[in-house]
């Protein structure tokens, strides 16, 4: 007769299990954002940098306490967002549908990746003159060159989606007569919706830097042109103020993007993986 070994747990003597282990709160983040704020205050003060280009961080903190009680930046930021958000919907909805349309077309894929390819490394602000000629400087020359940097962002993430379908999955779908629809929602689109995150969150970040880029340089209305106006009238504390807050919006954008990921994709193995790692 076979005797049943009792689990580890319960024979004589064996010890108890480890208790699990807390988990710790992020204190490197912390702790390096104070690094960088007494750097940013005592290099300014050490004179290794001559004249008033760096101003200490206190000075660009109180600069920044005085411009928030104006309406003037606020209706800058809503403009920066504003052009920042319309180019990006445009730039995801343009590059999902393209990148499934291609992506699902195998000789489609075959006949556009060497356009692919070369498009994409062109940098978007070598179209500034072009979109100034076309657009003017009103904020649709900003939304022209978010839709054009993140619509790559998007297409590129999407096609590697699309080609990491398991074909076991997809022939299985064909076996039990899935219609083109019930593949497309049942195996395609489960697969290639953390890559479609992926490039959504990309696309969002380059979409901030090309919507102050374009007020930069085109002066369109929004938070870049205040810098730019700053900048040319030697007002320095003001104008890293505004860099400040240029700062500031991209750390929420990927803040907030990375978290809509995760509530999102909480059915996920590699989400359900990156929590259990904290």
């Amino acid at each position: 007769m076979e005797v049943l070994e009792a689990p580890p747990s319960r024979r004589a003597g064996a010890a108890a299990p480890a208790p699990a282990r807390r988990k710790r709160r992020p204190v490197a983040p912390v702790v390096g954002i104070l690094i960088a704020a007494v750097l940013a205050e005592l290099i300014p003060r050490s004179g290794l940098i001559a004249g008033d280009a760096l101003p200490p961080l206190s000075s660009v903190l109180a600069e920044l306490a005085r411009d928030a009680g104006h309406a003037e930046l606020w209706e800058a930021i809503g403009r920066t967002v504003r052009t920042w958000l319309i180019g990006l919907v445009l730039a995801v909805a343009a590059g999902v549908v393209v990148g499934f349309v291609i992506g699902l077309v195998p000789w489609l894929r075959a006949a556009t990746a060497s356009t692919v390819e070369f498009l994409r490394p062109i940098p978007s602000v070598a179209l500034i003159p072009a979109v100034i000629l076309i657009f003017g400087t009103g904020f649709q020359s900003g939304v022209t060159l978010i839709v054009y940097a993140g619509f790559w962002q998007v297409l590129v993430q999407v096609l590697y989606g699309v080609q990491d379908i398991d074909p076991v999955a997809r022939e299985t779908a064909r076996s039990y007569r899935f219609s083109a629809w019930a593949v497309l929602r049942h195996v395609v689109w489960p697969t290639a919706l953390p890559f479609v995150f992926t490039g959504i969150r990309l696309a969002a970040s380059v979409a901030l830097v090309l919507a102050i880029t374009a007020e930069l340089v085109i002066g369109t209305p929004g938070l870049g042109q205040l810098i730019s106006v700053a900048q040319s009238s030697g007002a320095t504390t003001e104008m890293f103020a505004l860099v400040l807050v240029a700062g500031v919006l991209g750390v929420l954008v990927n803040v907030l993007f990375r978290l809509g990921e995760r509530l999102t994709l909480r059915w996920h193995p590699s989400i359900r993986r990156a929590g259990g790692a904290r």
